[in-house]
């Protein structure tokens, strides 16, 4: 039967349903703005309000949800032409007692208690560690789970986020795992995001020194458990955004320094980025390309305190013009030089 608790999120949204995908970004970004919770703490019917308009945003922003639930609201308010069956692309509307259980798969939520509708789940063991203890996240978008029958993808309107979920030889789920984008900054001196889980908004604290890879884990807030009416522990797996200059080579952070070919011959002092500000460093004379440097505790933050060592990787940076003097005593040099880097290879046979 047509479910009686339609919501109609273009309504939501106050937009029409031709509506194009940029308005509905547009329309969205004003309304979760304006009821955000960081902006009314306290205001439950701006929670209500934003928990509408995020979850109207997760279906209309993706095309193939929204023309599901398109024909979802045609079939809930019987206007589907005659040649036209309930079931389409999958989706038997006849099946669902309302329209929470169809928008629950459509989106692949988490089951809730008394919750009928189903989740699609990664069917695999991990073994996880939590890095932190209680941290209790945001900007988190495209919500992945994946299933034994195909992919999942829905979007909280709030960044962007990959989820799976484990289970054990029981099939309870155990534990679950998302992902989160930092920047560098944010990654180095910690910061706390608003995760959007759909039926509740968690702030979660990024401790500092997060680097690629490692995880948090936020208690409570992973999938639910019918046994124990419990829900297991989310784990959020760090994702830096790349930077400029820095990178991550394993657990160390490194970056690549260009100086001239004179500066390597006769050695300098250069100013180079650290996270927290500009050093001195001496580059020794002789140095070559490729070889690596080591600024001690300038490196990342370490979660016991401190800092890790900064790797300056050299590179010699030729320069392709130059002026008429700097040819000129180029040529003198070459004319006096007495080194050959290449004397080795006279006696290179197979």
């Amino acid at each position: 039967m047509p479910s009686a608790d339609y919501k109609d999120y273009y309504a939501i949204l106050g937009i029409g349903k031709t509506a194009s995908a940029d308005e509905i970004k547009k329309r969205f970004r004003k309304l979760a703005l304006k009821y955000h919770p960081d902006r009314n703490p306290g205001n439950k019917e701006a929670e209500d309000r934003f928990k509408a308009i995020s979850e109207a945003y997760e279906v209309l922003s993706d095309s193939e949800k929204r023309a599901k639930y398109d024909k979802f609201g045609q079939y809930w308010q019987g206007e589907a032409p005659n040649n036209w069956s309930s079931s389409t692309e999958g989706f038997d509307f006849s099946q669902y007692g309302n329209f929470e259980e169809f928008i629950n798969e459509l989106l692949g939520r988490f089951s809730t208690p008394g919750s009928t509708g189903s989740s699609a789940y990664s069917y695999t063991t991990q073994n996880t560690e939590p890095t932190t203890g209680n941290v209790p996240f945001s900007d988190f978008g495209n919500f992945v789970t994946n299933g034994g029958f195909g992919t999942q993808k829905t979007s909280t309107g709030v960044g962007k986020q990959k989820t799976t979920s484990s289970f054990n030889n029981q099939g309870i789920p155990q534990t679950q795992e998302a992902t989160i984008q930092l920047s560098f900054r944010e990654a180095f001196e910690g910061t706390t995001k608003s995760l959007n889980l759909g039926s509740e908004i968690v702030e979660v604290r990024i401790p500092p020194g997060a680097k690629p890879e490692s995880k948090i884990r936020v208690r409570g807030k992973g999938a639910y458990n019918i046994y124990t009416k419990q829900r297991s522990d989310l784990y959020l797996k760090v994702h830096l955004k790349p930077h400029e200059f820095f990178q991550f080579e394993g657990d160390v952070l490194v970056c690549e320094l260009p100086i001239t070919p004179d500066e390597a011959v006769l050695g300098t002092s250069v100013e180079i980025p650290t996270p927290d500000g500009m050093v001195t460093m001496k580059v020794p004379p002789g140095i070559r390309s490729g070889q690596t440097l080591r600024l001690r505790g300038k490196g990342w933050s370490l979660p016991k305190g401190g800092r890790g060592d900064q790797l300056v990787n050299i590179t010699i940076a030729t320069p392709k013009n130059i002026t008429p003097k700097e040819r000129e005593y180029y040529e003198k040099i070459r004319s006096h030089s007495m080194y050959n880097p290449r004397i080795h290879l006279q006696q290179v046979v197979l």
